[in-house]
């Protein structure tokens, strides 16, 4: 547990703070792409395997807990916030608007914009992963229903990395304005290495989830069946 929560840690850490920061700003959009999966994604993944089970009630200090446990304007905003219906479409929200030419853009050009981008993929990352990994089982949904989950939001990453894949010409003017082309990279090259990244994480990090879900929704059904028939005249 320990290892998968620091390595979750490090990898948001050399997402935000290491070279690839720079080179994501202001060069590369492949980089920035693989900045936004580390922290919104694998580096939300790891944290959230290392703290699953009893140990996500004990993970923060009992003097700050016990009155976020007793907060309950908070609690019934997680509890909303962790719906379904509200996490999966605001996870489709955000990466849409973010990824509109002007909101990319901006987000490079004004630091504060960009803190909001990064913050906002982080929030709607923890709270389709929260249900997908059920970290404190709470059993908002069943297996085969994180099985569905994890399927479709594979179907519209996928689908979403299209347009950068195969599009014909670069969306972003920061990237086609940078007049220093770094490892020779075209910006139309550069979008096309952005989207396959998107895909590749995706696979990595959602195609896992459904293996393991759906070795686990075998098992669920193969001791469903042992105890029906123990239980059956």
């Amino acid at each position: 547990r320990l290892a998968l929560f620091l390595a979750g840690v490090g990898v948001v850490l050399v997402g935000l703070l290491s070279p690839l920061d720079a080179i994501a700003e202001e060069y590369l959009q492949s980089a920035h792409m693989l900045q936004h999966v580390l922290i919104a994604d694998l580096g939300i993944v790891l944290a959230l395997l290392a703290v699953r089970g009893p140990l996500s009630m004990f993970f923060l200090p009992r003097d700050l807990l016990a009155p976020l446990a007793r907060a309950q304007p908070l609690r019934r905003g997680l509890s909303f916030l962790l719906r379904p219906r509200v996490a999966v479409p605001l996870w489709i929200a955000v990466m849409v608007a973010w990824h509109i030419p002007p909101l990319y853009d901006a987000a490079l050009r004004h630091p504060v914009v960009h803190r909001a981008e990064h913050l906002s993929f982080v929030v709607v990352g923890a709270l389709v992963w929260t249900l997908l990994i059920d970290p404190a089982r709470h059993g908002r949904l069943t297996v085969n229903e994180r099985l569905g989950l994890a399927v479709l939001l594979f179907w519209i990453g996928q689908v979403l990395a299209y347009p950068f894949v195969f599009g014909f010409q670069p969306y972003y003017d920061v990237y086609v304005d940078q007049p220093h082309r770094l490892f020779g990279l075209s910006a139309l090259t550069d979008q096309k290495l952005a989207g396959l990244v998107m895909m590749i994480e995706q696979a990595a990090t959602l195609g896992i989830a459904i293996v393991l879900l759906l070795r686990l929704s075998r098992r669920t059904r193969a001791s469903r069946g042992v105890t029906a028939l123990r239980t059956s005249p």
